[in-house]
Order: C-alpha cells, then sequence, then structure tokens
C-alpha cells in the first residue's frame, strides 16, 4: 500500500487517478476526507483523516504501508514564514520520521525546482539552491531534512523537484497568469516576454512519481520539468490555441517591481494576497532554463509537448472548468 499526502490537491487530484489506473492500492491522508465526494469514485483508494502537523496523526496513516509520496505542501506567492514552515518542513519531519519507523522501501518527496530561487545558468540537479522568498526556503528545508534522512538514517528517499504546474483542475500560479488571466482578458508581458519560465503540465508530474516510485535511485534529485519557453513563446502558442485576441499589456520591468512593491505593501493592510506580489519576482524576472535530462534518462520521463498541455488546459476551461479530470478517468 501506497501513502500518499497532498492527495486532494492540485497534483494530488492527478497522482491519485494515475495511481489507481497503475493498479496501486493507495491511502490518502487528509484535513476532511468527507468533503472531497470525488475520492469515493476510487475503490482503491482509502481515505484517513489526518494533518501532517500532527505527529501521531501520520504515524497511524503511514503504519502497514510500504511506500509513502510525500505530496503536501503550502504553496502560496504569498504567505508568512511561521505557516510556510509548520507545512513544508516540520511536516516532512513528521512524514520522514514515521517513514522510517515503518521501514518503508521507497520514500518519494515531491519537491519544487522554485527552490533555487536565482538561477544563474541552465538550471540541471547540481545548480546550487538560492531560495528567495519564504515559501522556497521552506521547501528547501524540508527537502534538505528528506536527504539527510537517506544519508543518515538509510530512508529510501527520492527527490523530484518538479516545474510550475499547469492543467486541469488548477487556478493559481501558472494556470492563472497564462491561461485564466488571458481568457479574461489580463495578457502582461513583462519586458517584452524574454524571461523564460519553467512549465510542467501536471499529469506528467504524476507520471514522473510514478516512474520514480518504480525505478528512482535513492539519494538523488531529479527535476521533472516539461521544455523551458520563454513568456512570449507561451503567450504565442496559448493565445493561438484559445483564438484569444485581446491586446498583451507590455509591462517594463521596473514598473511590475514598482506596482508589486505598492501591492505587497497594500496587502499587509488588507491581510488578502496581492494580485500581483514582489514575491513574483523570483519567478517572472528570471531566465529558468531547466534541464529534464536526467529523469528522461534514468527514469524514462517523457513530458507532452506545451502546446498540447496547453490545448488541455483551455479545453477544459471551455468546458466550464468540471469537477473531474477529463482524460485521466479511470
Amino acid at each position: 500500500m501506497i501513502l500518499v499526502t497532498g492527495g486532494t490537491g492540485f497534483l494530488g487530484r492527478h497522482l491519485v487517478s494515475a495511481l489507481c489506473r497503475s493498479q496501486y492500492t493507495v491511502r490518502l491522508l487528509a484535513r476532511d476526507p468527507s468533503a472531497h465526494a470525488w475520492l469515493t469514485t476510487y475503490p482503491r483508494v482509502e481515505a484517513v483523516a489526518g494533518d501532517i502537523r500532527d505527529a501521531d496523526a501520520v504515524r497511524r496513516a503511514v503504519d502497514g504501508c510500504t511506500h509513502v509520496i510525500h505530496a503536501a505542501g503550502r504553496f502560496r506567492f504569498w504567505g508568512d514564514a511561521e505557516t510556510f514552515n509548520a507545512i513544508n518542513t516540520l511536516g516532512t519531519q513528521h512524514v520522514v520520521a514515521a517513514a522510517l519507523e515503518a521501514q518503508v522501501e521507497r520514500f518519494i518527496h515531491v519537491s519544487t525546482i522554485a527552490l533555487i530561487g536565482q538561477p544563474e545558468r541552465v538550471v540541471d540537479e547540481t545548480h546550487p539552491a538560492q531560495p528567495a522568498d519564504a515559501y522556497q526556503q521552506s521547501k528547501y528545508a524540508g527537502e534538505q531534512l528528506a536527504l539527510r534522512y537517506h544519508a543518515e538514517h538509510g530512508l529510501p528517499v527520492v527527490v523530484l523537484r518538479p516545474g510550475a504546474f499547469y492543467g486541469p483542475l488548477g487556478q493559481y500560479a501558472f494556470n492563472r497568469l497564462f491561461f485564466k488571466d488571458p481568457l479574461r482578458g489580463i495578457i502582461m508581458q513583462v519586458n517584452r516576454g524574454r524571461y523564460i519560465t519553467f512549465p510542467v503540465y501536471i499529469a506528467d508530474v504524476a507520471q514522473g512519481i510514478i516512474k520514480a516510485l518504480e525505478q528512482g535511485r535513492p539519494g538523488e534529485i531529479y527535476n521533472i520539468c516539461g521544455d523551458s519557453l520563454t513568456h512570449k513563446e507561451a503567450f504565442d502558442i496559448i493565445c493561438a490555441e484559445g483564438d484569444i485576441r485581446w491586446p498583451r499589456v507590455k509591462i517594463p520591468g521596473w514598473l511590475g517591481i514598482e506596482v508589486a512593491r505598492m501591492l505587497t505593501s497594500l496587502a499587509r493592510i488588507t491581510r488578502r494576497e496581492p494580485f500581483w506580489p514582489l514575491t513574483l519576482q523570483s519567478y517572472v524576472y528570471n531566465y529558468w532554463q531547466v534541464s529534464n535530462e536526467k529523469a528522461r534518462r534514468e527514469l524514462g520521463f517523457a513530458p507532452i509537448d506545451f502546446r498540447e498541455g496547453a490545448r488541455r488546459t483551455l479545453a477544459w476551461y471551455r468546458s466550464g472548468q468540471p469537477d473531474h479530470i477529463p482524460e485521466v478517468d479511470c
């Protein structure tokens, strides 16, 4: 049996479906399983109530499982370090400790490429991490903790660093900036769209996790990402596939930063995430040229072309954003 944390989130929805189609039996840890009616459509899934911030609940969930996929995490462009650390770092501590106690055969830790923070060259698995915000710092701390459990205690940890998720069921981050906003007439192209982004279709992340579960090498890190492309290239593809004809707002980099600074200051008063937070600087104002060669070579990872991923994502939005996964239903 495989324990999956984070199974009710954006990635989790696709991952649980993919695991079931691959004939795995899954135990899913969720804070409130009854709030997710879709779980009843999967006979191979056992949902248990619990929070990764509760060490005892995690220990009970791991008990009897042979494999663990730790995909739970808190991701926002705006938030306090205490919350990020409680979930992304301390939560990871609870899961790896329970997994070690249960002597699991494989532990997949879902990290993020974003923890690199400031890419200085092609981002392969050896690129030094320079976390740029509280989220990235908490994810880097969680990743290092998992790797220490491998090095010091022999826990068979495989670390995956996915790129920027996009696809059906997504509403935040890449989905919002490159799909949802353009569909409603908001296309903001910073510095002529020359910066490079690092998208990965959400079903491909699930594919990468299953491949790592079966053949990933313990102690290793793998980038799970599609091909990098400039913001302009991404908008060109999305607008062409979605027949989107809104004009693009061309924003000088300095102006985008100043607006983000102002909105972030205002958010400290409203206590609501700004539309364009200052922390976007790491994600938007960089050249994220990411290599997935190691995952292709060692795992057989084969991401779909961005145009095809965009086509599937747009089809989901155009069909009214249904609460299911069109192309991967069991």
